[in-house]
């Protein structure tokens, strides 16, 4: 699906280390620790009068889908003075190989991977992905170009639904406020597909896109000239994360897209996709299901005793928050140790 291309003008439990950008978004850095899959932790904020969840959002370093999520019942326009509001600021990496960047649409969230003088590290961004007519494709990628000042050939296809909708596209956008792709872009190595920013930033964490993912302008400034060209890029679909926090096993579940499905990685890279019936019935048998074989594979290691009603609850709820549903079991540990030498 070829949904762009470009003129290129080429111009130059775990410690946190936050560091804050120039914008309003606090960008969130974090140094990764070997066995450990949790980063950040849970905040709150009391809203004031003006306050919208897209103003919220992007002061908070998340999408207005992950705040909105985290706070049903909660009016998105019109919080209220005085409504405290849940921040999902907490993380469950997702399952793949950390190194460059990892996209799980299904939260709508990236992971940047890198090295600073040999500390390794990772830096989560909220991002915009491709409507449900529109997908965001899956599968592993690499960034092959990078565009500043991005000029913009939109095909037919969007033209015509921009006619459809009683509004003119031309052929041509230059660079410059107009442009939809904002000031950067990352072009991937599937034939049409960027990383960008964008010129309506409130739309940053929803399904708006034609298939590329959008970024908050100051976000896509920060990783711009620190991702090189060849970085790998992972797409994948994890709407279900478990991983360890220390002795502590957490859950985080958000709302499976509604085309279904979802990714893993293999350990020779590989991206694996699994389908399923698209009824409401076949929907929670397949979940459930996936979120067991997800506890199997992330104790395989290491024994864990799980509150299995809390995960029922954490399924049905889906607020995107990861949360403790066990704790590592030494004696079960033990018993699986002495079972395998011994077969």
């Amino acid at each position: 699906m070829i949904i762009s291309s470009l003129v290129y003008r080429w111009a130059p439990g775990m410690a946190l280390a936050c560091l804050l950008s120039a914008g309003p978004v606090r960008a969130a850095e974090f140094s990764l620790v070997a066995g450990q899959d949790l980063i950040g932790s849970p905040g709150h904020v009391t809203a004031v009068y003006d306050d919208t969840f897209v103003d919220l959002a992007r002061s908070h370093q998340l999408g207005y889908e992950e705040i909105r999520l985290a706070n049903p019942g909660v009016d998105a326009w019109l919080p209220g003075e005085g409504t405290e509001i849940r921040l999902p600021t907490q993380f469950i990496l997702p399952n793949a190989k950390r190194t460059g960047i990892v996209l799980n649409i299904a939260e709508y969230r990236m992971y940047y991977y890198f090295d600073v003088d040999g500390d390794k590290k990772v830096r989560t961004f909220p991002i915009s992905i491709g409507r449900m007519d529109w997908g965001t494709p899956l599968g592993r990628a690499a960034i092959v170009r990078k565009v500043r000042n991005p000029s913009w050939y939109p095909p037919q296809s969007i033209r015509d639904e921009w006619a459809a909708d009683g509004r003119k596209l031309g052929a041509y956008v230059p660079p410059g406020p107009g442009n939809p792709l904002g000031e950067y872009a990352l072009r991937l190595s599937i034939p049409g597909y960027l990383i960008h920013g964008t010129n309506r930033p409130a739309g940053v964490g929803m399904r708006v896109t034609h298939g590329c993912i959008r970024m908050f302008p100051e976000d896509i400034a920060w990783l711009f000239p620190r991702v090189p060209v060849n970085t790998p890029v992972r797409i994948v679909n994890q709407p279900f994360k478990m991983g360890w926090s220390g002795d502590d096993l957490y859950l985080e579940v958000h709302p499976p897209l509604e085309e279904g499905g979802a990714s893993e990685e293999e350990e020779d890279g590989t991206i694996i996709l699994e389908a399923h019936d698209d009824t409401a019935a076949a929907d929670d048998d397949w979940s459930l299901t996936r979120i067991t074989q997800l506890y199997i594979r992330t104790t395989r290691e290491r024994a864990a005793v799980v509150d299995w009603k809390l995960v029922d609850s954490v399924y049905k709820e889906r607020l995107g928050i990861p949360v403790k549903i066990g704790t590592a079991n030494e004696r079960i540990q033990t018993d699986l140790q002495s079972a395998q030498s011994n077969p």
